[in-house]
Formats: structure tokens, sequence, C-alpha cells
């Protein structure tokens, strides 16, 4: 046998190919990690075609077509590499998101109960299947996994915002409003929640109040895209000549 036969047969062995498809599998997470998801797309196919039982592979593979926008082919990636794998809290929780994007919340639910029975104490995978139950229309069961995301996670603010935004779709403003607060006492500078807290306010009859949470709005987020309505509804509020009880917040 040639020496150039020999090296032949070397260059091809499972060996050299597992080292090939390691090299292409780095270099493709290293440029998903960058946010270069076309380029990093490429670079896992060529992976796939040494190693088609790579989970990781897939899975990068659907999360990258997750950011390019492409949400079933990143559903159809992401189930292959829970086929070669269904023990990663990450594989479970993109697909329940790409679900969600798709409209199938039903089978987000799925996706992300599996996450939380990986991780239980990870609130985002809790906070998400709430969101798939609300877009179920089942705002119920929405409401009870906020108020348990709450109880289990007591500074994930995110829990007391959804809560929140339910309870006003619901023209429930006074529990909207407790919620709201209860988000200042965990982080006192978190401005967002002003407008909410003066919309509350207003929709309840305290214009004095909900006018200075306005303005707490309008001083500390003058750019945000909510600033002119708000302001409005300061200066609409401003004509207003009635009595108003008196009302202390604690």
């Amino acid at each position: 046998m040639s020496n150039s036969s020999t090296k032949s047969e070397y260059m091809s062995t499972p060996l050299l190919r597992r080292k090939q498809q390691k090299e292409l599998q780095k270099k493709a997470d290293t440029l998903r990690a960058e946010d270069s998801f076309k380029e990093a797309v490429g670079t896992y196919l060529n992976s796939i075609l040494i190693d088609r039982n790579n989970a990781e592979t897939y899975f990068g593979l659907g999360v990258c077509y997750k950011n390019l926008g492409k949400t079933k082919k990143a559903i159809e990636y992401l189930e292959k590499s829970v086929l070669l794998d269904s023990s990663k809290y990450e594989t479970f929780y993109e697909l329940g998101l790409c679900h969600l994007k798709d409209e199938t919340p039903c089978k987000a639910i799925k996706c992300f109960i599996q996450a939380i029975q990986l991780e239980p104490d990870n609130p985002e995978a809790i906070y998400q299947l709430g969101l798939a139950h609300e877009q179920c229309e089942e705002q119920d069961m929405a409401l009870m996994i906020y108020q348990k995301l709450i109880e289990n996670s007591p500074n994930y603010i995110n829990a007391y915002l959804r809560k929140s935004a339910l309870f006003m779709k619901m023209e429930l403003y006074k529990q909207a409003l407790g919620l709201n607060l209860e988000i200042l006492k965990i982080n006192p500078k978190y401005a967002k929640v002003y407008s909410d807290i003066g919309l509350c306010l207003d929709k309840l009859g305290k214009t004095s109040d909900a006018k200075r949470y306005y303005r707490k709005f309008l001083s500390a987020m003058p750019e945000s895209e909510n600033a002119n309505v708000v302001l409005k509804r300061v200066e609409k509020l401003r004509q207003i000549k009635k009595y108003e009880p008196k009302f202390t917040l604690v």
C-alpha cells in the first residue's frame, strides 16, 4: 500500500471526522454568540453533514433560525434536538418560545412544563407558561401561575407586571395598583411602573395622585414612546374641577 493511500485512509477515519465536526460546532457556536446567525446556520449545516446525531448542532441551528425570524424551521430543528437529547432545559424553553411566536400556545405549554420539570426553580419558564395560558385565553390559570411565581420568586418583577396587566385588562384597577406599588418596594427606581400607577389611580378617580405619578413618569422617562399620551392626559386632568376625597398612599 502506498504512503498516499495510507494517508487518505487516515484522513477519513471516524476520529478525524469527529474532530472536524467539533471544530465546525465550536465555530458555529461562536458565530451564534456574536449574533452572526446567517453565517452560523451555514456552519451548523456543514457540521450536520458530518454528524446527523448531534443534539447541540440542531439546537444551535434552531436558535439561529428563531433569531432570523424563520420560526417553523426553528421548531423543526429544535424538535430534532429534543428527540436526540430530552434532558436539556434550554431546548424545551426555546421550543416553547417558538411555539408562542408561531401562535401554537397549547404546544408551548407542553414545552414549558417540560422545561420546568428539568429546572423547577428557574422563573423564566414559569413566566412564559403564564403567557402561553394567556394566549389560550385562560386568564384564571395565568393569574394563578403569576401568583405562584410571586410567592416562589418575590423579587421577580415580570410576574408582578404581567399579573398587573391582566388585572388592568379585567378593569380590576385596585388590585393592579397594589401590585405596581409592590414593584416599587422591590425596586424604588423602576420608573416604568409610574405610568401604570398613574393610570390605575386615574381609573379609580384619584386625580391628584394620578397626576403626581404621571409627572414622575414624565420626569424619569421623557423620551418614552408613551410620554406624549401621558402628557396629554395630565393636561386634561388639569382642567378637571371637581371634589376629590382625600387619598393617601401607604
